[in-house]
């Protein structure tokens, strides 16, 4: 889009919504994927969404709360910025949530900024994002977050070499930096550094070459869906834990595809901010709503990112209705305890601070299900990228 069409684009939200008002609904516009080879996400989403009502009711505050839901498809900018004009111009959203992609994030700064929207990340895990707009906030994640104190928790166990393998966008180069800069700054080597296209379905030629290379250890990140299951599956068929290859990673054993990997996957190792395996009140609470709502649900970081996120949403209606500047100003000293854990904002990048785990996939004994069993904790952990 030209820098006039973006204008006048921004200028029609900013003309055509209306004044912060005492109505009693108040709308949230959620823009993800139900279509396509990510639908599973917007799904999630909108169960974990669903979940969290069917706990709290349809209230804050002394307003009702009504979400609509809007088909992105995948990673599209151009759509994820059209569908939030519509929201907010027609359906007359007062929130913004979702967005699972980085760039879908992204394209919606400028109308956000002009009509003063609080939009609340689900996923998207960049941490430049959260700089482009003082109304962004999120549920989920930063890779910084989780990839630096993998890295040292890498060092810390012996490995000396790793080869990094990430998808060639934004999360991907931001994983990759931090994972290099925490684990050389320990002492250790980034022998390759591979970014495979966002394209990549055959994952074999990037596994080869880690195997050539022959380090400690691989890290990797890719985005979640298909990817993440073909790639691990891919480094368990080329034989590199045979070799003394450590699989190193974020999401990439996440729940949903779990059971598909079988026994190969045992021992993979991953740090993330949840694991459905988690035990705490909190999370048993949750997935026992979630699965008495939608019994053949599976909760990962997609379900508990949108269930905080809705909390979020709901505090910041509570303390603030249509008031967006106030409900972000609101946001900012929340704290509550989560299914992944306790959790704060963080009022500068407007993150949440959170326990990083580290996981390694067994099988339960009680369900016999494969699942990321915590083995460590790197608690209250920032965005760590904020910064660079």
């Amino acid at each position: 889009m030209t820098r006039a069409i973006r204008a006048a684009l921004v200028a029609a939200t900013a003309t055509l919504l209306p004044a912060a008002s005492p109505a009693d609904t108040i709308k949230v516009g959620v823009v993800a994927p139900f279509s396509g080879p990510f639908a599973i996400y917007g799904k999630q989403y909108q169960e974990a969404v669903e979940t969290y009502v069917a706990q709290h009711g349809t209230s804050a505050g002394e307003h009702e709360i009504e979400f609509i839901y809007k088909d992105v498809g995948g990673p599209n900018p151009d759509q994820s910025r059209a569908l939030a004009q519509e929201l907010l111009i027609r359906d007359q959203v007062d929130y913004l949530a979702g967005f699972t992609f980085t760039p879908n994030a992204l394209a919606v700064g400028p109308l956000i900024e002009q009509s003063q929207t609080p939009t609340v990340i689900f996923n998207a895990a960049t941490s430049s994002i959260n700089k482009e707009s003082e109304f962004y906030l999120r549920t989920s994640y930063t890779l910084w977050q989780v990839s630096a104190p993998l890295a040292e928790w890498a060092y810390d166990q012996g490995m000396r070499t790793v080869a990094t393998t990430v998808t060639d966008y934004g999360p991907g180069i931001d994983a990759e930096n931090a994972f290099k800069a925490a684990f050389e700054a320990k002492g250790g080597e980034v022998v390759d550094a591979i970014r495979m296209p966002l394209s990549t379905t055959d994952f074999t030629p990037f596994i080869q070459r880690v195997r050539d290379a022959a380090p400690d250890a691989v890290f990797t990140f890719l985005p979640g869906g298909p990817p993440t299951f073909t790639y691990t599956k891919t480094y368990n068929e080329n034989g590199l834990a045979e070799a003394g290859i450590k699989f190193l990673g974020t999401a990439e054993t996440e729940e949903v595809n779990l059971q598909g990997l079988g026994d190969a996957a045992i021992g993979l190792t991953t740090a993330y901010h949840y694991s459905g395996a988690h035990d705490s009140d909190e999370n048993r609470a949750f997935q026992a709503k979630l699965t008495e709502l939608f019994p053949d649900a599976i909760a990962n970081w997609a379900s508990v990112g949108a269930y905080d996120g809705t909390h979020l949403i709901y505090q910041m209606v509570a303390a603030a209705g249509t008031d967006g500047p106030a409900a972000v100003e609101a946001a900012k000293t929340l704290e509550w305890e989560s299914p992944r854990g306790p959790v704060k904002m963080d009022p500068e990048t407007r993150t949440l601070i959170q326990n990083v785990y580290i996981r390694e996939v067994a099988r339960d004994e009680a369900t016999g299900q494969l699942v990321n069993r915590e083995t460590g904790v790197i608690a209250t952990v920032g965005d760590l990228g904020w910064d660079k």
